[in-house]
């Protein structure tokens, strides 16, 4: 398929600036993937849509606050570095973005702080925004850890035009957020509070974790025409015992099995068996799902509404089917539904 195929116009003012008032009360399009069927419904209302024995498939990735932001050695111009990924602990080495990034050269000296008491050296150039940079810091790993964590703040995307304030620490989190690691939210888990799980809980449905690291390649825009073509950054992920005992079994018993989120799907088609079943591993995935595709565990999904042409809106496609998928999203702009990360979720079925 052509990337082309990927695209839609929506209006700005969907692209939701901040998050529900309360995270189960955002808006959840239903779509019946065998007849089309589109329902419009609240979130807490996926109760309704789930029996006992039934599986949810939560990545419980846990986001840090990656975005630091810096000034260059003797000209003082402010540099934005993003944090990716820890690469070597003991050297203290880190893959990062830097904006702008043509000021920023190997050998450069970053400093951090209002007393400039972090500094980090520039030693590699990785692509054209990214670079490899050094902590120069004589404490402890659990000592930089915590300036790193006061000094950044949570990094919300782009595309939401405001500074993040405290209460984005809660809210761009899942509540069930643990393994630290992500550099961005798996965000059809917002949606769930604690009382909306421990409902759904109480009716019988099972909930198994797995952890996927979402780093900024799952939302980076495709620039290859032909999809097939596309190459995904790798992500960390891991998916224990437990979770292949729950998630084999409801598929023996036929179930539900909801994946809650891509990046659970991504998780869990990285660790299939050849009979189909699911297998305890972890490692670096850089599986890209897309049409067409044969799913092997997941029957239904909780998502948001993706931004045009990722990969995120391809999977999407893959699993609905293209033409459903785009007349869904024509119905969620038609219905003023709120689209990306702090936006309303989509269950299909």
């Amino acid at each position: 398929m052509k990337l082309a195929q990927f695209s839609y116009d929506l209006p700005v003012n969907l692209i939701a600036q901040t998050p529900a008032k309360n995270r189960d009360e955002s808006k959840l399009m239903v779509v019946h993937k065998d007849s089309g069927k589109i329902e419009h419904k609240t979130f807490k209302q996926v109760l309704d849509y789930f029996d006992d024995k039934d599986v949810m498939i939560a990545n419980n990735t846990k986001v840090f606050n990656a975005r630091l932001y810096g000034r260059k050695e003797k000209t003082g111009a402010k540099i934005e570095v993003f944090l990716l990924r820890e690469l070597n602990k003991q050297n203290r080495l880190w893959d990062v973005i830097v904006e702008p990034a043509r000021k920023i050269r190997v050998g450069n000296k970053l400093y951090f702080g209002e007393d400039n008491s972090l500094v980090a050296e520039v030693v590699d150039n990785t692509t054209s925004r990214g670079r490899t940079i050094r902590f120069l810091f004589d404490g402890t790993n659990e000592e930089l850890k915590t300036i790193l964590d006061n000094m950044g703040e949570t990094p919300l995307p782009k595309y939401i035009k405001r500074k993040p304030d405290d209460s984005d620490k809660e809210r761009y989190q899942t509540v069930y957020a643990k393994n630290e690691g992500a550099v961005a939210a798996p965000t059809a888990g917002l949606h769930f509070s604690r009382e909306l799980i421990k409902r759904l809980e109480i009716k019988g449905v099972r909930f198994a974790e797995i952890t996927l690291h979402t780093g900024l390649g799952t939302f980076r825009p495709i620039e290859v025409e032909d999809i097939s073509k596309h190459k995904m950054d790798a992500e960390f992920y891991d998916v224990d015992d437990y979770a292949c005992k729950v998630v084999n079994k409801a598929k023996e018993e036929g179930r539900r099995i909801c994946a809650i989120g891509t990046t659970s799907v991504r998780a869990l088609e990285s660790s299939i068996t050849t009979t189909g079943l699911l297998k305890p591993s972890s490692g670096w995935t850089n599986i890209f799902i897309h049409p067409p595709y044969d799913f092997s565990l997941t029957n239904s999904l909780i998502t948001n509404f993706h931004l045009p042409k990722t990969s995120l809106l391809i999977m999407i496609s893959a699993f609905m089917g293209h033409e459903l998928m785009q007349e869904a999203y024509k119905v969620a702009i038609k219905n003023k539904y709120r689209f990306f990360s702090y936006g309303d979720a989509m269950l299909i079925i």
